[in-house]
């Protein structure tokens, strides 16, 4: 059993320098195999007697380190490559060939693949690879400066890439590291970019005339042909002015629209821009397209010349037919002196006199007023038609009220009863029904305010209701209803014999007849004069007799017996004779006591 747990010292002083020790003996002295010599450096310690006595030899000092990235700064190898790219969607070209510079960078192995801008290429050149090292295989490999030779294919993420050649520098490296180099190849050009810079072959035979010539000797040198294009046949067509300048430079053509101020046109001066014109087309087949962008030699058989204008006559331009009726003094004198041609006696143009277009005015369909409908016919922008402000400001709130009937050969229809009110501040007319109770007809507004022209009216024509056209027993027609007055307000009676010089006789005298039996009634019952031998307060002591007896009989209703008497009352006089009055009672279940009645 282990009594002893001391530990060995490890620290200690050596001229006054702390050092550390490895231990030689364990906890409780116990023997250390760790820190002592092995068998094997015990064997070699014995055989390296002469080491152990005169020391190791000495080794010469190791030589200066230098790191990659300083060795091969700026070293890099470039390589002349190509590639080709499928084009699938162009009948010209099937392929295309595009030339890169792939540069292998020795301080890091890195590659870039930049491919030299053609100018109107129209593809993304520049650098196709950035900087990177690029993976050779699956294994996870790159490629290294090893892997690069001259007449051998690389692959890149798919593309595969020719190289053909490759610079001095790289050339003088390769050999330097013992790899053999192959023989360069020519590099590949693109077919289509050399087809391009081909000229192009002419079969056409040059001709005799000098072009050049004819354009110094005539260069700023023009024709001016003044004449009329006559579109009126079509509709909206005119007789309109034009100018044709005839360029004696190149023979070719201008036809300007003469602008006039105010005249109502857009200005646009060009009517066919300077261009050769064809006179004669060459016989197409069927096979031969109707329409071509450009027009050349092969199509036109003939084209204008100088020869083709002259004053009086008409001349043909794409379609259009002019008519040149006169040219300028230079004109005349190229051709009195190029072609002898001495008459130049302008044609007088008559302009056509436009007929008179009658504005027919449309039938009035119904939707608004006529007067504001009217106003589309007259401008593009209506304006509202104009208003009477100062009958408008006399006539506020000032109304005329009637009672109408419905003429129908429903008798149903017969019975309804209306209010037409007639507004004096812009003659307007409203119809509404006053809700009859358990009559089946809904009331209310029968018309909207409007105003309502007399039958027989035209658009050119119209002619309104007026108040002097609203008597009693009178007829309107009111969009195809015909109504009768069978009643008016007293205002309407107090508005017509105030402004009698306004209304016809026959107006006047239909509101007083119909009024004279109410206007006597009041004058009697106001005036102490016994009517029909009782007095006014006996009267309405009457009526307070009737009403207690009514009162009497709780199932009556009123409003019906209301009802009954104006339907009876068909000519709203207010009137009954005693035979109707005593049969409707009995209808409706009135007593009629005998003493009451007589005094009725």
């Amino acid at each position: 059993q282990k009594i002893s747990f001391h530990r060995s010292q490890t620290l200690g002083y050596k001229n006054g320098f702390a050092f550390s020790r490895l231990p030689t003996v364990g906890i409780g002295r116990e023997r250390l195999y760790v820190n002592q010599p092995s068998q094997a450096e015990l064997e070699e310690l014995s055989n390296q007697r002469p080491t152990l006595t005169y020391g190791p030899a000495k080794r010469p000092p190791p030589s200066g380190f230098v790191p990659a990235h300083v060795a091969f700064d700026k070293k890099i190898l470039k390589f002349d490559a190509y590639f080709q790219e499928d084009v699938p969607l162009s009948t010209e070209e099937h392929f295309r060939i595009r030339q890169v510079g792939i540069y292998y960078y020795l301080e890091d192995d890195s590659m870039s693949i930049i491919e030299p801008a053609v100018q109107n290429s129209g593809l993304p050149q520049g650098k196709l690879l950035r900087r990177h090292r690029v993976p050779k295989n699956d294994h996870g490999e790159h490629y290294h400066w090893k892997d690069l030779n001259r007449g051998m294919n690389i692959t890149m993420y798919g593309r595969t890439y020719r190289i053909v050649d490759c610079d001095p520098f790289t050339q003088v490296f390769l050999k330097s590291q013992g790899i053999e180099l192959n023989p360069p190849e020519k590099m590949v050009f693109d077919p289509y970019t050399e087809l391009r810079q081909m000229p192009l072959r002419k079969y056409i035979t040059p001709s005799d005339f000098d072009k050049l010539k004819q354009f110094l000797t005539y260069d700023k040198q023009v024709l001016r042909f003044y004449a009329m294009w006559d579109d009126a046949d079509n509709v909206f067509g005119e007789n309109l002015p034009y100018v044709i300048h005839y360029y004696l430079a190149d023979d070719t053509v201008e036809v300007r629209e003469v602008y006039k101020q105010n005249d109502g046109r857009d200005p646009f001066p060009i009517l066919i821009k300077r261009q050769r014109l064809p006179k004669t087309f060459v016989d197409k087949k069927k096979t031969f397209p109707s329409c071509v962008l450009e027009i050349s030699d092969q199509e036109v058989l003939e084209w204008y010349t100088a020869k083709d204008f002259a004053v009086g006559k008409s001349t043909t331009l794409l379609g259009r037919t002019f008519f040149i009726y006169d040219c300028d003094e230079f004109t005349r004198n190229f051709y009195r002196d190029k072609f002898g041609i001495t008459d130049f006696q302008p044609v007088e143009i008559k302009k056509k006199t436009l007929e008179e277009v009658p504005q027919v005015i449309p039938p009035y369909n119904g939707f608004g007023i006529l007067e504001d409908s009217l106003q589309n016919c007259f401008s593009l922008f209506p304006k509202p038609p104009r208003k009477d402000i100062v009958k408008m400001l006399e006539n506020d709130h000032k109304v005329l009220r009637y009672q109408v009937a419905l003429e129908s050969p429903n008798p149903e229809d017969r019975k309804r009863r209306f209010i037409l009110s007639y507004f004096l501040s812009d003659d307007m007319i409203s119809i509404y029904e006053p809700p009859v109770r358990n009559s089946g007809i809904v009331g209310g507004k029968y018309l909207g305010k409007t105003r309502v022209a007399k039958p027989g009216s035209t658009t050119e024509n119209v002619t309104y209701y007026e108040p002097s056209d609203l008597a009693i027993g009178s007829t309107i027609e009111v969009f195809g209803h015909r109504f009768v007055i069978t009643d008016a307000d007293e205002y309407v009676l107090n508005y017509v014999e105030s402004n009698a010089e306004s209304f016809p006789a026959a107006t006047l005298q239909s509101l007083r007849e119909h009024f004279r039996p109410q206007q006597m009634l009041k004058e009697t019952a106001n005036s102490g004069i016994p009517m029909l031998g009782n007095s006014k307060q006996e009267l309405d002591e009457l009526i307070v007799q009737i009403q207690e007896e009514l009162k009497l009989h709780k199932h009556l209703n009123s409003k019906n017996i209301q009802e009954a008497f104006l339907q009876c009352d068909k000519d709203g006089s207010g009137i009954l004779d005693k035979a109707k009055f005593l049969a409707l009672c009995d209808s409706l279940s009135v007593p009629t006591k005998a003493g009451l009645l007589n005094k009725v």
